[in-house]
Formats: C-alpha cells, structure tokens, sequence
C-alpha cells in the first residue's frame, strides 16, 4: 500500500490539516511540565512529531513540519502569556518555532523511508544535538530566555537530577531527544529495531554510569532560612499594604531560630536610600528576628537614573552595602526589545511602559553566621549558567527572589518553582526560591524538596532547614560541555554533507556537447 493511500496519509494530504497537526504535535511535550509534571510523557512526548516529520513528501514540508511544530511548542509553554501579550504571543511564537525548521528537515534526512543502521546510529546523535542548538539559540536572553528547556521536566526524577550535576539540563534534554527517536524508529521502521534498541540501552548506561560514578554533594552543616510570601495584596495603596504585610510575618519568626530571612521579588516597592524610614523599619525587625533580611526593591534609584529591581541585605544597623542589580530582564515584561519598532506592544498587552535598567555583574553576599549567599532575581533562576557562576564564586546558598502575581492562575508559578529544583542538582548547593505571590520552595543540594511549597494561595512565613554541601560537580567543573559537542556533530555534519556534494557534482559527466560542424572547403575557381 502506498503512502498516499492510508487512511492517515490520505487526511494529512491538505496542508491545513497537516499544519494544524504538526502544531498540535508540538505542543504534547507541554504536558510533562508542571503543573501536570507527567515528567515520564517527555519521553515519548516528541515520536508523534518526528513520525510526521519523517513521513513529509518533501524536505521542504518537513522544515514546515519542524517549524509548525516549534510554533506549537513555544505557545504551549508560554500559554501563560496570552492574558498579558495577547496576539503578539503567537507572533513570538511562530519567530522562535522557526528555529525548529532545520530540525524537521534533519529528521527527514535521517529517518525517511526505511533508514538503514547506517543512518539510524547517527540519527540518535544528531536529531538530539540539533535539538540542543535550537534550545541553545532560543535561551538567548534576548529572545525569551531558557524557559521549557525539555530536560527541566525531569525536576523530580532522582536519576536525572543526578545527570544534571554531570551535564546539566542541556544533557537530559539530549538524552530525552535520543530516546524520542529510538522509540519513534521502534514503532515506525520494524527493520532497523537493533539500533534503535541499542540507543535505549547506550541511554541506560549513561545514566547508570552517572548514578555510580558521578560524585555527590558532601553535607556540612545546616543553616536555617526563612521565607516570606505575603501573598496578594490588591488596591491602590498595595506597595505599602503588601510592605506591612510582610512586616507582620516576618516578626512571626522572632524566636524560631532564622538565620536569614528572604522576601520575594519587588517586596519593597521604594528605594531605601530615599525611604530611610522604610530601611529603620526592616532594621528593626531584622534585630527583632535576629537575622539579616534579603529584601527586593523595584523602585528608581535615587543616586542614579532609571528603575532597577535590587536584591539589598538589610541588617540589625540597617542596609548592608551588599546589592545585586537584576542583569537579565524579561523581555516585554522589563523592557521593549527595539522599543522604536516594537513599542506598540504596550498597547496590545502589558508590556513594559519603561525599561528596567540592568546591573553589571552578579553578586555574592556575605551574611551572619559566616555563610555566603548567591541572589538571582526571578527568571535569571532558568538560566544554568548564573547558578553555576555563583557557585564558582564561592555561593553556600543560590537565593531567587520571584513574583508571580499576573500569572497566579496559570501553569507558571508551579514550572517557575521547579527550576529551582535543577539548580540545585547542577551546582551542589541548596536553593531557595522566594516569591511574592507563590509558589515558594527549597530544595537541598541535591534537588531533593526540603519541606512543602507554600502555593498561590498562600499568606504566611515558613522555616526551612537548609543542609549545606561542600564540593565541586562535574558540571561547574566543565561547563555546558554538551552544547559544545553538540555543536561539534552539527559541525561534522555540514562539512561531511558539503563533501558529499561537491563529490556527487564532480562525479557526474558534463553532457555531450554538440557535434562539430564540417567546413567544406569551396573548390578554388578557376582564374579567368
């Protein structure tokens, strides 16, 4: 039976149809994040979408097929954007799924038809190092950042966090990549169920390997911290509001042992250098709780122009000196990219009325008790490479100060919450992730929960016992080392394609020219 004769086939033949399926396809791996957190469905979330990027007639269709299902992909894990961004979510959408077009074609090449094992060993390489470049390119700040990454839906699965000391995310969302092939081969293609077979065995022994052989963080002591989520606070008046708030939980702790007290991001909504009554204020109840507080300010600077988002320790005296000044904004949400041309976003959506001003260099602080904290400020939490540098830089504890408040009824707040749980397992160090609204949680050096999430509904202060670690893991060692040598497959590959077809074009006989003429030659007239 030919292909075009299935049932299948036969309704996928309209490309309406067949894009509307591709998006759909590509948004499936959405459901292995929280709030489901069907972690186990990432690993044959993707087989839908790459049997019917290797069934497309054309390599054309199939860059359709990748770039369709990327649009999908990208709106299903920023859904939570509609609300604020409106249509221009689904322009950003369709932009970044581009970036899923030469993935789709790859897939094709390798996996059309009836691949031979020749093709099938180095599909499950290359497909999952092209998905890593397209993860690479869209966690760009620039673009988004490094939200839905694929491996970060294997928060809570012990053996993954385990390969993320090793590789971090980027290398479970390789692993998960090459099992969607092996099984996408296992269901489509019976004659090449060997090396599809031996892929699923090679991933088992990776992650084996790790389980053994990777080294594990060394507990050394305990540190108590607590965190405070005043929860929603609405009217006119909410900066204060929300600021008294805070101020009646905090002194719930007076007594229960804090050694650091976190808030969530923009907990102070006036910069304390201009409000010193607002710094006598959190003095005091630092000295009331006997512990420094990790506030977060959202104000305009008044030494300098422009508004920043600042994690400022406050102590028994009164501000510290130690800030960090948010470096990564969230683009539409902090600043306009290209406000000149994209400035009309501010009237489709809530998209940023003025740009957040960025600091310069991330900020290790010191606080009582000896121990040293790492702050980072809501989404700079997804990205791996903040974490490890903190930890490089001598961090005990990573802090995230976050605020989900225009997203409390959505999937955000329980998916922002995880990431917190792959930072840890990455650096060996405990995390804290403090929000305004929820969900706040901890998660000990290993990214193992310690105590409960305070959820969205939450109002209240909770005390976490923190276990510290001491210990380098392979990943602050070496890096993003997966995305390099992904990037050195794709390398491989263009230049052993380029050969091949500058060897077929040199192999292929010129065609016969025409015949040449004959030139007869006149007989010589005889002279008169």
């Amino acid at each position: 039976m030919k292909r075009s004769d299935r049932p299948l086939g036969r309704w996928l033949v309209s490309p309406w149809r067949r894009n509307v399926v591709a998006a759909l396809a590509g948004a499936l791996p959405m459901f292995a994040f929280p709030a489901p957190s069907w972690w186990w469905f990432a690993y044959v979330a993707l087989v839908p979408w790459i049997l019917l990027a290797r069934a497309a007639p054309t390599g054309r269709r199939a860059a359709y097929d990748g770039w369709l299902g990327g649009l999908g992909f990208m709106l299903a894990v920023h859904h939570w954007l509609l609300p604020s961004l409106h249509v221009f979510t689904v322009l950003i959408a369709a932009l970044l799924g581009a970036l899923w077009a030469p993935w789709g074609w790859l897939v094709r090449r390798f996996l059309a038809g009836v691949p031979s094992p020749g093709r099938i060993g180095p599909a499950l390489i290359v497909l999952p190092s092209g998905w890593l470049a397209v993860e690479l390119v869209r966690s760009w700040q620039g673009l988004g950042g490094p939200w839905g990454l694929l491996g970060s839906s294997q928060w809570q699965v012990e053996p993954a966090l385990r390969l993320a000391s090793v590789g971090g995310v980027w290398l479970l969302s390789f692993l998960l990549v090459a099992v969607n092939v092996a099984v996408a081969v296992l269901v489509a293609v019976r004659e090449s169920r060997v090396p599809a077979v031996a892929g699923l065995v090679a991933t088992a022994a990776v992650t084996s390997a790790a389980w053994v052989w990777s080294p594990r963080p060394d507990v050394d002591g305990r540190i108590r911290i607590a965190v405070v989520q005043p929860g929603v606070v609405d009217g006119s008046a909410s900066g204060e509001r929300r600021f008294e708030r805070e101020e009646v939980l905090t002194r719930q702790l007076a007594g229960r042992g804090a050694d650091l007290v976190v808030w969530g991001e923009s907990s102070v909504g006036f910069d304390l250098a201009g409000r010193p009554d607002l710094a006598n204020r959190v003095a005091a109840l630092s000295r009331e709780v006997g512990a420094d507080i990790l506030v977060n300010v959202d104000a305009r600077r008044s030494d300098r122009p422009g508004i920043y988002k600042s994690s400022v320790l406050v102590g028994p005296q009164g501000p510290t000196g130690d800030r960090y000044d948010k470096m990564r904004l969230v683009p539409f949400g902090e600043y306009v990219p290209a406000r000149s041309l994209l400035g009309w976003a501010t009237s489709v959506g809530k998209a940023a009325g003025e740009d957040r001003m960025r600091g310069t260099e991330q900020v290790v602080m010191d606080v009582g008790h000896g121990l040293r904290i790492g702050p980072m400020v809501c989404f700079e939490s997804a990205f791996p490479d903040m974490s490890r540098h903190l930890a490089e830089d001598g961090a005990e504890v990573l802090l995230a100060q976050s605020s989900t408040s225009s997203f409390q009824h959505s999937w955000a707040p329980e998916q922002h919450a995880s990431l917190a749980a792959l930072r840890a397992a990455e650096t060996g160090r405990p995390m804290v992730h403090a929000t305004l609204t929820g969900v706040s949680a901890v998660y000990g050096p290993s990214g193992e929960r310690i105590g409960s999430w305070l959820g969205t509904d939450a109002s209240e202060a909770m005390v976490y016992e923190v276990p510290l670690a001491t210990g380098v893991t392979p990943y602050v060692r070496f890096g993003d080392w997966p995305v390099h040598g992904a990037l050195l497959v794709l390398a491989a590959l263009c230049l052993t394609e380029g050969a091949r077809a500058l060897r077929v074009r040199r192999s292929v006989p010129e065609p016969p020219g025409p015949p040449a003429r004959t030139v007869r030659e006149s007989p010589a007239r005889p002279g008169r």
